[in-house]
């Protein structure tokens, strides 16, 4: 595993040192959450853009294709 490392106030350390919390456990979980978000929402803008170039359909072409599976049994 790799090691980071940032700089916190003087008396935020001391806060924490006040509080029974893995804090490197709950900052690697704050990271995975955040990267994950990350990765999510340009995966929907990569997916949004590919979206944006493919043709539209008509008016009622959703509506007539449940009809024809309707229809089909």
């Amino acid at each position: 595993m790799d090691v980071i490392s940032f700089r916190l106030p003087e008396k935020m350390k001391e806060d924490m040192k006040k509080v029974d919390i893995n804090w490197s456990e709950e900052m690697r979980k704050f990271i995975e959450r955040t990267v994950r978000k990350y990765r999510k929402e340009q995966s929907i803008k990569k997916i949004d853009s590919l979206l944006k170039i493919l043709p539209g359909a008509d008016k009622g072409t959703a509506s007539k294709y449940v009809r024809e599976d309707r229809d089909s049994d």
